[in-house]
């Protein structure tokens, strides 16, 4: 089969007008990422850092929140509201266990925010403080700094940031932040996020939810529309993976099947009987496979992976990845022929539509409201099919790679200049 040639990663100073390279105060050289602990959304910050040329000369931060025990329940609470609701609890369990000692009695004791004796000091956290004294006291050498930031967990911060340093940062909001847009420089998400706002989604809602259903306006000009999510996945990338995973992967037989399995999630619910339909498929491509590697997610259900491991794990084309280091995600894209992923991961087949090559989806029959939006508008562009049961893996077919996060860097650059800033790396 032909090899897909992937496009160049974006040249980080393409297009800018040299009239803005005159000073340090102009020159952005150094980033802050914000991340919520989800690798999902981190990837998709350090994707653009990395696009940015920026994968050296950035700090990561965390935005995170107290685990285990009661923290369970309290996700949906804003983080600051979060955390002080934990507080309180723990001081009243706290008070509540002196007192039955002193009556000689044991008490159950609360679980710690991560899950064991130890707290949210060991963990990196974002503190507002000291990234906005980081802006001002390096600003005159080494410029403004870029603040990117994902996921509803880091919108406090971010806005903070640039409420208290508006004129030393640039700040980039990853994700639809549903509400307030202007508190950010530039604010980048899916076009699916807008769905709400058609007419389909519309007819989807009773009249009076409509009011609470965000986003409320249409995208305005700082917004940055992808088809899929931001990643850290480029020619290079690829490139390095190949390498890497070539003495493992280069003689098995060809073609080869990547198959990436996900878990189901409030848009699209699935369980042991989408595994069952999924393995049959698989055993009906089997022929026209050389090669089969399947990989599960942590977020797979054991129902799900135990399905998949009773009917394949005996067969000989077949290789299911224990979750045992090394990871081989980075060498299944470099050197598959074809994916199948499960419906459920945005991020999983924004990656994989990147390569080039073909994609066949599992379940998107199962997605709804703006999941569903999502897989309609893949399919539309030509970038993914449904998977069958009956696909000849031998012939291939191709596409332009998805690449969102060029587009993105692209728009990045006007709205700095706009600014009267540029990137240096």
């Amino acid at each position: 089969m032909r090899p897909i040639r992937l496009p160049e990663p974006p040249s980080p100073t393409t297009g800018v007008p040299e009239i803005f390279e005159g000073g340090a105060y102009s020159v952005i050289r150094r980033a802050v990422v914000i991340g919520n602990g989800s690798p999902a959304s981190e990837n998709q910050s350090l994707g653009l850092v990395r696009a940015l040329g920026l994968s050296d000369k950035h700090v990561l931060y965390r935005v995170t929140r107290p685990k285990g025990g009661i923290n369970e329940w309290l996700h949906w609470l804003p983080v600051y509201l979060h955390k002080f609701v934990y507080y309180v609890v723990r001081q009243i369990c706290s008070y509540s266990r002196i007192m039955v000692a002193g009556r000689g009695k044991k008490s159950a004791v609360l679980p710690y925010e991560n899950g064991a004796s130890v707290g949210l000091s060991l963990v990196l956290e974002a503190d507002v403080k000291q990234i906005v004294n980081m802006a001002r006291e390096a600003y005159e050498k080494d410029g403004p700094l870029l603040v990117v930031a994902s996921g509803r967990d880091t919108i406090s911060i971010s806005t903070s940031i640039k409420r208290l340093a508006s004129e030393k940062v640039f700040v980039v909001q990853i994700q639809h932040p549903r509400s307030n847009l202007n508190r950010f420089d530039m604010v980048i998400t899916p076009q699916h996020d807008y769905y709400p706002l058609t007419l389909k989604a519309q007819e989807q809602v009773p009249w009076f939810l409509r009011r609470w259903i965000t986003p409320r306006e249409p995208p305005d000009r700082h917004v940055v529309l992808t088809l899929g999510s931001l990643h850290q996945i480029d020619f290079s990338a690829l490139r390095s993976a190949a390498s890497a995973w070539h003495d493992e992967l280069a003689p098995l037989p060809k073609p080869i099947l990547v198959v990436n399995i996900g878990g189901p999630t409030r848009h699209c619910r699935y369980g042991a009987d989408l595994a069952k339909q999924l393995t049959a498929y698989l055993l009906s491509v089997l022929v026209s496979c050389g090669s089969v590697r399947i990989s599960f997610s942590n977020r797979t259900p054991e129902k799900v992976s135990r399905v998949v491991i009773k009917e394949l794990a005996d067969n000989p084309k077949v290789y299911i990845w224990d979750g045992q280091e090394p990871n081989p995600y980075m060498g299944h894209l470099a050197w598959a022929d074809a994916f199948v992923i499960t419906a459920d991961s945005v991020s999983m087949i924004s990656e994989a539509c990147s390569t080039g090559k073909p994609v066949y989806v599992m379940g998107s029959d199962r997605c709804k409201w703006k999941l569903s939006d999502f897989h309609i508008s893949l399919r539309e562009r030509g970038v993914v099919r449904p998977f069958t049961g009956s696909e000849d893996i031998s012939e291939s077919w191709s596409y332009p790679p998805l690449n969102d996060t060029a587009e993105v860097v692209r728009r990045l650059h006007e709205a700095f200049a706009e600014r009267g800033l540029i990137l240096r790396p």
